[in-house]
């Protein structure tokens, strides 16, 4: 942003003046061309600057955040994604006939580690077609990359480029340019963006910054890739529509209960929703798609949940954050239906700084889904059920983190709100856990302090028991005795009575 932006931006919105602003004196960016960081970075090769310079061309909203990750995890991240959009770039071009597509898709892999490979042909308005173009630096830089992460990347492009080609042999082959099922269109984003979540989980495993486990997760690693996909099919609708990509599946935009709803019939092509007297009948279409993406939600939060590092923390819940509120941007606006439209600069860098742990972005997908939930009303089709989503999103925020259990910046524990039912009892249970805690490791150390201890503690044990049963004695001896006594006392009295 220019000065004269910023003085515009001051006057018009503060607020969000002040938030860029501390947005661009706080927040630090890792700088991958300084000498120091070479090791991890690569910069100090040619091949790999360019591959750099590749990133920033292809994705200014994944740039920065790959550039983020920890140590060599942000080069590998950043050769993984110049190969999908290699990838990618293939299938999106129309000017290349199917004989002609279908061999460069379904070799891919082949061609991503066959030194000097490149390919020229692309068709002139491709906007990646630079990419490659010059793809023999990506190719040159794969190879050096470690078998562990090399296999990952080898693997997922395999499953993505056979997912590819067929939905581009059917478009072409058969004239079929929609997406037909709701089935169809999650198998269709599982193929471009489900894979790279699971790719993405296997890298993080490999590089040791996460568990090996979470290699393991696909089922939550396709569904981060999903809300994702998802969310920007919904938001590029316009573009899509004018360059004659058709992802919305027929199932949704083409049932006829929301033409029912408005006394029309369903639509019979995509394009007339954005056409003037549609306004109402298409709100309720998109009101059903971002219903579709708010089912992946909490499993997006779960998988942020299984995350250790913060660097992959961040990598994974900035762009999860920035779709929630896309996905409220776009929901009941009906300018989506005209132009691409995307969430302001203030609040992209708010979302930034505050998507720093889990709990926080939990409370962000609350605040985001309570959000849409205010603003669906009782007319729509899907009014029910976008109120169970949005509550299935509030409910496991609620369950995860209990908004009567706050974090002490002080001392770093818990506070309990005295005012909430619940907290009694919460505080009753988190005591039995502290006890049962400290018990335990009471027991672990005592196990590890070895036979000389353990034997002194079981001396201490038997004395305690023999003085136990001396007490026991010498109290059954005193009951005895003043029994005894009083027993003759008695006798003594009754016979002077006598």
């Amino acid at each position: 942003m220019g000065a004269l932006s910023w003085l515009v931006l001051l006057v018009t919105h503060p607020l969000e003046f002040r938030v860029l602003l501390q947005y661009w004196l706080w927040h630090d960016l890792r700088d991958v061309s300084h000498p120091s960081d070479h090791a991890n970075t690569g910069w100090d090769r040619e091949t790999m600057r360019k591959c750099w310079g590749f990133l920033d061309l292809t994705s200014r909203s994944f740039s920065a955040v790959i550039k983020q990750l920890e140590g060599e995890l942000a080069r590998v991240v950043c050769l993984y994604y110049l190969v999908l959009r290699g990838l990618d770039t293939i299938e999106d071009d129309m000017t290349l006939p199917d004989e002609k597509k279908q061999p460069l898709l379904r070799n891919f892999h082949k061609h991503t580690l066959t030194p000097g490979w490149k390919f020229t042909e692309s068709g002139p308005d491709e906007a990646d077609r630079q990419l490659l173009v010059e793809y023999d630096n990506v190719v040159d830089e794969l190879r050096m990359l470690k078998p562990e992460y090399l296999d990952v990347i080898v693997d997922i492009t395999k499953k993505m480029e056979a997912g590819m080609a067929d939905y581009a042999h059917k478009a072409q082959t058969t004239g079929e340019v929609y997406v037909e099922k709701i089935e169809e269109y999650d198998l269709y984003c599982h193929y471009v963006a489900g894979l790279v979540g699971e790719g993405l989980s296997g890298l993080f495993a490999a590089s040791g910054r996460e568990g090996a486990f979470m290699a393991g997760q696909l089922e939550l690693s396709n569904s981060m890739g999903l809300f994702l996909q998802k969310t920007n099919i919904i938001r590029d609708y316009r573009e899509d529509c004018d360059q004659k990509r058709f992802f919305w599946p027929r199932e949704i935009w083409g049932d006829e209960k929301y033409g029912a709803a408005v006394g029309k019939p369903g639509f019979k092509e995509m394009k007339e929703m954005y056409m003037p007297g549609n306004e109402k009948q298409a709100e309720y279409v998109q009101s059903a798609m971002i219903l579709n993406v708010l089912c992946h939600a909490t499993d997006s939060l779960d998988y942020l949940r299984l995350l250790k590092n913060q660097s992959v923390f961040n990598f994974c819940a900035i762009p999860q954050t920035m779709a929630i509120a896309t996905l409220e941007l776009c929901y009941k606006n009906p300018a989506m239906f005209q132009r691409n439209i995307k969430i302001r600069k203030a609040e992209a860098a708010n979302l930034i700084m505050r998507s720093k742990n889990p709990r926080d972005v939990a409370y962000i997908f609350r605040e985001y889904a309570q959000r849409i939930h205010a603003k669906c009303t009782p007319d729509d089709p899907s009014f029910i059920k976008i109120a169970a989503v949005c509550g299935r999103i509030e409910k496991w925020c609620e369950d995860q983190y209990p908004s009567f259990v706050q974090m002490s910046q002080a001392s770093k524990t818990q506070v309990f709100d005295s005012s909430d039912a619940r907290a009694p009892v919460a505080q009753a249970l988190d005591e039995l856990q502290r006890k049962a805690f400290l018990e335990k490791r009471k027991q672990e150390l005592l196990a590890a302090a070895g036979p000389a201890v353990a034997g002194a503690r079981a001396a201490e044990t038997q004395e305690a028991s023999n003085s136990e049963t001396i007490k026991f004695v010498a109290a059954a001896f005193a009951i005895v005795a003043v029994v005894a006594l009083g027993s003759v006392y008695g006798i003594m009295w009754a016979l002077d009575n006598f």
